[in-house]
């Protein structure tokens, strides 16, 4: 597995609850105020409404990629983190 950062331990340590979109690994500042432009608020909503996206392209890794890329115009390695951190997380939690 490759390494991971401090922000993609700290978002799988515990359930979602209300934490906003730039909790999870691989998004900041830019790729939030974006997702929040396309509706996708809080971790929590939001997050958790990036995970129900993440869910639905059934975990794909490739899928939820080109999604990144194409609602928030996210790079390769933002997109891979994001989709590492919520893999992790769904096999801590689901």
């Amino acid at each position: 597995m490759p390494t991971s950062t401090q922000k993609h331990r700290n978002f799988i340590a515990e359930p979602m609850r209300d934490k906003p979109v730039t909790d999870l690994a691989g998004v900041g500042e830019v790729l939030g105020e974006r997702l929040k432009r396309a509706g996708f608020v809080k971790a929590s909503p939001i997050a958790y409404a990036v995970l129900g996206q993440f869910l639905l392209l059934r975990k794909n890794r490739e899928l939820f990629q080109d999604w990144m890329k194409d609602i928030c115009n996210a790079n390769a390695k933002q997109s891979s983190e994001c989709y590492q951190c919520l893999k992790d997380w769904c096999h801590e939690f689901l």
